[in-house]
């Protein structure tokens, strides 16, 4: 490989990816990719995707890179287990911070936990734990009581703990008694309906380099790579934010979204202040982060495919471009749920994968996305807006497989612009939408803290238009 070329690998929970970048020209040089093997070495799915590459596997060779990073979602990614104080404050708080970390939150909790709700998070083995709670100098007894009952639990992962500052000492002492690896950082909501969420994220980053990159065995992979850098929905979400905001001496595209549509999950990332541009409109709930990123954990195309299905059903969401029955379709998303890696061969296949993909699009979006409420008052109607309003949001992109590799890409990701059919939905009406064909987006994202102007590049050279450009 020649001088100044980065190698960028995702180790994801299907695929391996491996990029390499010639950082002069912001050109990709080379792809390979081969089923991820986390199950039982992950080093020999990486050291197959890297021969696909061309990129040899002697020190010598790797060491001529300028950069080698990694991102990685395998063995089900960064999980996280969220604690509050009030749900629709501090937990929900807790949770957006997470989310934001590149976690996969599986439950959250509010109040003082109970027996059975610490016994549910032990069946859960989740990686991470965030304990929050009270605005600083508020509710004190709330996160005293959860930090006692977790340092006796048979829990033993990492706690960050992001509450009251006026009893932060005090939880750090509980935990530190039993032995619990705790860390202190700012409170994730300092004052009311004031998120704090930055400093949680870092810290977030920091576990997850020291203790989770080694508990799912990726360790292994760092002896080819200088790091697991973060996990892939960070690099996803710090490549949105670069393409949108762009650099002093290049300017981005402006507010935006993605929808990442994987095997397990589908992410959506917006960019976006989400105010609303009507006045009659009045924001109700937490305000909404400029930078945001929700998981929605029932619809992926394969190890969620049941529960997509289901989900859709639910919404009533059509799936017309399948023309087999409902039982077919129920048979056939349990073997997608079985067979991960299953690639799509016949009509049918094809077709089961873009209604699953847009349905899974569609309603990514729609949770995501902020609504307006009518409310009948004696001088009118008004509107009540939760959540972000998305409806001026110009421009869409698709990453993830279906959008590299299937036919239908546009119609799929074109469920992500909302329809009449629910005006109070405040997604993005006209939006110019972009695939990510080439599966770079991750790599951008990883390139974005070290070589920002080339991960900005290749984002603009590699997207492919899909109606429209900026």
């Amino acid at each position: 490989m020649r001088d100044c070329t980065a190698l960028l690998v995702d180790i994801g929970s299907t695929y391996t990816k491996v990029v390499v970048v010639d950082l002069a020209a912001a050109e990709v040089l080379a792809r390979g990719k081969s089923a991820t093997t986390v199950e039982r070495d992950v080093t020999l799915g990486l050291k197959r995707a890297l021969a696909a590459a061309g990129v040899g596997l002697r020190k010598r060779d790797l060491a001529g890179f300028t950069l080698r990073l990694a991102c990685s979602s395998a063995a089900g990614g960064l999980s996280l287990v969220a604690i509050g104080l009030v749900p629709e404050l501090t937990a929900e708080a807790a949770r957006r911070a997470a989310l934001g970390a590149g976690a996969v939150v599986q439950d959250v909790y509010s109040y003082q936990l109970t027996r059975h709700e610490v016994a549910k998070m032990e069946r859960l083995q989740p990686d991470i734990i965030l304990l929050a709670g009270g605005t600083d100098g508020g509710e004190a007894t709330t996160v005293v009581h959860n930090a006692v009952m977790l340092a006796e639990s048979r829990l033993r992962v990492p706690v960050v703990v992001a509450g009251n500052k006026a009893v932060g000492e005090q939880v750090m002492g509980i935990f530190r008694q039993l032995g619990v690896d705790a860390r202190l950082t700012e409170n994730v909501m300092p004052r009311l309906n004031t998120l704090n969420v930055e400093p949680i994220q870092h810290v977030i980053r920091q576990v997850f380099l020291e203790h989770i990159v080694a508990a799912k065995g990726l360790d292994r992979a760092e002896e080819l790579l200088e790091a697991v850098a973060m996990p892939t929905p960070s690099a996803v979400l710090a490549g949105a934010r670069l393409l949108a905001d762009g650099l002093t001496r290049e300017s981005g595209w402006g507010e935006l979204l993605v929808v990442d549509v994987g095997g397990a999950t589908t992410d959506v990332h917006s960019v976006a202040d989400g105010q609303s541009t009507q006045r009659e409109v009045i924001y109700r709930g937490l305000p909404e982060p400029r930078i945001k990123r929700t998981v929605e954990g029932d619809l992926g195309l394969r190890v969620s495919a049941p529960s997509l299905l289901a989900a859709l059903d639910q919404a009533r969401v059509s799936i017309a471009p399948v023309k087999s029955g409902a039982g077919d379709r129920q048979v056939r998303a349990e073997q997608l749920r079985r067979d991960v890696g299953h690639l799509p061969e016949t009509k049918e296949d094809w077709a089961l994968d873009a209604a699953l993909g847009r349905g899974a699009v569609e309603l990514a979006i729609a949770r995501h996305a902020g609504r307006l409420e009518e409310l009948m008052t004696p001088q009118g109607p008004i509107f009540i807006q939760r959540g972000k309003d998305l409806s001026q949001v110009g421009i869409v992109v698709g990453t993830g497989g279906v959008f590299a590799h299937h036919h239908q890409a546009r119609f799929i990701l074109q469920g992500a612009v909302a329809d009449q059919r629910d005006p109070f939905l405040l997604a993005p009406r006209r939006a110019r939408l972009y695939l990510d064909r080439g599966y770079v987006f991750w790599a951008a994202g990883l390139l974005a803290e070290d070589e920002p102007q080339v991960g900005l590049r290749l984002l603009k050279r590699y997207l492919e238009a899909s109606g429209g450009s900026p």
